[in-house]
């Protein structure tokens, strides 16, 4: 089981490129503190986000994020810098203290260019050397950070006890004057590493076109889209501010030309959901190695974790875990109520039931949740295997409200429905004499939006021309 960190001053500040931290200037190396925090948090980030991806595109990230992290001044040696590429269909970037800077595979499909990439590196390392997360009105620590649940209705005696999961993990949002100062740490850092300066402000325009696209199929507003985008505050006014620094580093217009390296390094990568964590397709999660399916109601926002799925919209939120099989279902239900932080959960009225020929058992307590009552409900199914279990959280009186639908909805998967079930990859192609944008979206792996999926991937004009010879990113089954 298993989508963005790149944010406004103050109105009279200046829009220039900020000075570095004194921290920043002066520090030649990372100090042993910052290392053993980042050490220690490295690998619980690699298992929240699908593991460090290993495919060939994994040696240019490193290679371009060291190439730009050392003009921080965090360190002058790129051997104190560990950049990864998560295997992650959630589009997120950020760095830790100790050197450890991270993209997922996600977010890299969406850039066009080295350049961008370069920017998205440099505002994550911008936001360490500025220490922007010790300045956070929330948990200062990274362990702090690594337990927060957020994404959950968190602060009661039951709920704040719910672990955190991976596509909310790193979702503590900085402020909007540190968004800036991030973005202007971020485009000095690319332009002293070679890089245009237009990277940034190309990134944030794909980024927001992207934010608007996934609200669009999604039917949310675009405000409400999670990831990045709403961790690290975006918008035209921040594209503007983006591309008036790279005016002020005295560059010149950015390049109409394609960077035809880096489109072609990014061919054959996954894209969207690995089948090995399971996949998403509209409002069904369906696990090709479990066995399983569900699918969430109409309007809910499903996140795949590498260790839950979560449900979410305006009637509540749902976790979906897996544990080791046991007969004893209540027993199951009533220790997972204990975890939790149920008082008294012996005494909990437990129903037994059945969905698709699974058994199961549910209970359901009254919690608080900042101050308002909710209900917490646990559903356990027996499956040959393992135990498989949802937490339905809703607001009080509702029981499982929206939720009804989806908790009868949990399958198991037949062997030839699971071996039916395909990942997708990033291919990228040459335009030939003909091809339109309607002809080449056609080819997209997907039953809907494909010309808007195919324009926002390709960080295209609505009404653009496709030039013979131009290249394009598809995707494609398989």
């Amino acid at each position: 089981m298993n989508r963005t960190c790149i944010t406004a001053a103050a109105a009279a500040a200046l829009l220039v490129a900020p000075t570095l931290p004194a921290s920043a200037q002066t520090a030649r190396t990372i100090s042993r503190s910052d290392k053993a925090q980042g050490a220690q948090a490295h690998p619980q980030l690699l298992a929240e986000f699908g593991g460090a991806y290993s495919g060939p595109q994994a040696a240019y990230v490193e290679r371009v994020g060291k190439r730009v992290a050392v003009q921080s001044g965090l360190s002058n040696a790129q051997g104190d810098f560990t950049v990864t590429l998560l295997d992650s269909s959630v589009e997120n970037a950020f760095a830790i203290p100790g050197g450890y800077v991270y993209v997922t595979r996600q977010l890299l499909a969406l850039m066009n260019s080295e350049a961008e990439l370069a920017a998205v590196l440099g505002h994550e390392v911008g936001h360490v050397a500025a220490r922007h997360s010790n300045k956070r009105n929330t948990r200062a620590t990274l362990g702090g950070l690594l337990s927060a649940g957020v994404g959950w209705l968190t602060g009661s005696d039951i709920l704040g006890r719910i672990a955190s999961t991976g596509t909310q993990l790193y979702t503590l949002g900085f402020s909007r004057s540190q968004e800036y100062e991030a973005d202007g740490l971020g485009v000095r850092y690319a332009t002293a590493a070679g890089y245009d300066p237009y990277g940034m402000s190309a990134m944030l325009r794909q980024l927001n076109d992207d934010q608007t696209l996934s609200a669009q199929i999604e039917g949310r507003q675009a405000d409400a889209v999670p990831g990045w985008a709403s961790t690290h505050p975006n918008g035209a006014d921040r594209v503007a501010r983006a591309r008036q620094l790279a005016q002020q580093m005295r560059a010149a217009a950015p390049s109409m030309a394609q960077d035809t390296t880096f489109l072609r390094m990014l061919d054959g990568m996954p894209y969207d959901d690995n089948p090995a964590q399971g996949i998403i397709e509209g409002q069904t999660f369906r696990h090709p190695q479990l066995r399983l399916q569900f699918t969430a109601p109409e309007g809910y926002k499903i996140d795949n974790g590498s260790d839950a799925v979560t449900v979410a919209g305006s009637g509540g939120q749902a976790q979906f875990r897996a544990a080791a099989a046991t007969t004893d279902l209540a027993g199951f239900v009533r220790g997972r109520l204990s975890e939790l932080g149920a008082r008294d959960a012996g005494a909990v009225e437990l129903r037994s039931g059945q969905a698709n020929g699974l058994q199961t058992v549910q209970g359901t307590v009254s919690a608080t949740s900042n101050g308002r009552a909710v209900d917490a409900t646990v559903i356990a199914y027996r499956f040959p295997s393992a135990t498989y279990s949802f937490l339905v959280v809703t607001p009080s009186g509702s029981r499982l409200g929206a939720f009804a639908s989806m908790v009868s909805s949990v399958a198991e998967l037949s062997p030839q429905a699971a071996g039916s079930i395909r990942g997708k990859r990033i291919r990228i192609a040459t335009v030939k004499a003909g091809d339109t944008i309607d002809s080449l979206a056609r080819r997209m792996a997907y039953p809907d939006y494909q010309r808007e999926r195919f324009v926002t991937l390709n960080g295209l004009e609505d009404a653009t021309t496709l030039a013979p010879g131009r290249l394009v990113k598809l995707v494609v089954a398989g």
